[in-house]
């Protein structure tokens, strides 16, 4: 895996670094800020763009600005956006372009979770393989806000398969996550499909366009 890090800080850059060569990806470049990821990803063209949100000069949205304008320019790039604290317009407008079919994957995820290899590796991996990747305390703020029809049409159970979607997982995942049969979670996702109104296209990813729906509600 071919990775390019923007991140401001020298002490948690270089140990991004350090972290992702030891689980056996190769950083191209690791950078200070947004014009210095952008000119990166043009030079190298990466696999994965690991960015934080927040970095100069303003300190505000540039690294999430910059992993659109990725996006934009080379959609088959995967992009993991990292935050120090939860905040829910950020995760949905990083995934309001991840629907297409055959684009790179896109997660956002706290800052904590960097320091545990194998579970950065996991994420990485994913949005490698074109997934989407939500940090658990995301989700569970996301699904914390009341909701409104036809999201409160969902059955508790469909609501389980739906959080964990919303994680990324697989059917198999979700399956295990909770000791359901293949095929009470295929029936559950079609349910939840239909219930929201999500019919089958060759243009749109359901899985994310369900997810980015209940994170609007």
């Amino acid at each position: 895996m071919r990775i390019v890090i923007a991140e401001d800080s020298v002490l948690l850059r270089e140990g991004l670094v350090r972290l992702l060569r030891e689980g056996g990806a190769e950083v191209l470049a690791a950078v200070a800020n947004k014009d210095e990821l952008l000119e990166a990803v043009d030079e190298f063209s990466p696999d994965v763009v690991l960015t934080d949100v927040r970095m100069p000069p303003g300190f505000s949205d540039e690294g999430l600005r910059a992993a659109q304008q990725i996006r934009s320019k080379y959609p088959r790039i995967g992009i993991l956006v990292l935050s120090q604290y939860v905040e829910l317009t950020y995760a949905t407008d990083l995934l309001a372009g991840a629907s297409a079919p055959g684009a790179g994957g896109l997660g956002y995820l706290l800052k904590d979770r960097i320091a545990r290899l194998e579970e950065m590796m996991d994420a990485l991996e994913r949005i490698q393989a074109g997934g989407v990747v939500l940090d658990p305390e995301v989700v569970a703020a996301a699904f914390s806000k009341p909701r409104t029809d036809p999201l409160a049409a969902l059955t508790p159970r469909e609501r389980e398969v739906l959080e964990l979607m919303a994680e990324g997982r697989t059917n198999a995942a979700i399956a295990a996550t909770l000791f359901l049969s293949a095929g009470a979670v295929e029936k559950n996702i079609s349910s939840i499909f239909t219930k929201m109104d999500l019919a089958p296209s060759q243009d749109d990813h359901r899985r994310v366009l369900a997810v980015l729906a209940w994170m609007k509600a």
